[in-house]
């Protein structure tokens, strides 16, 4: 779970009111992360589009790599074709 200071957390009345202050200190590095409360929960975050692009890239690469893990698992696996799964279950192609 992510840490918040008192300072990084804002009500969405008061970033409404301070959209200008609230992007300039994101974007002048005076905050990392601005977090917005509408009904005393939180529900969004505001990040510099650099970090955003970063988490994005990590996130992307994580998912590769989760597949390149699914896919050595199951080379040595036997494999059929289509065809012969449909031969197996006794389905013609019509009968798709």
């Amino acid at each position: 779970m992510v840490a918040y200071t008192r300072d990084e957390i804002i009500s969405a009345t008061d970033l409404a009111r301070n959209v200008s202050a609230t992007l300039s200190s994101i974007v002048k590095h005076t905050k990392e992360k601005v977090a917005i409360m509408k009904n005393n929960k939180l529900e969004a975050v505001i990040i510099d589009i650099e970090e955003y692009e970063r988490l994005k890239e990590s996130y992307e690469l994580m998912e590769h790599m989760e597949i390149a893990k699914i896919v050595e698992e199951r080379k040595g696996s036997k494999t059929i074709t289509f065809d012969e799964l449909l031969k197996k279950e006794d389905i013609n192609y019509d009968d798709l």
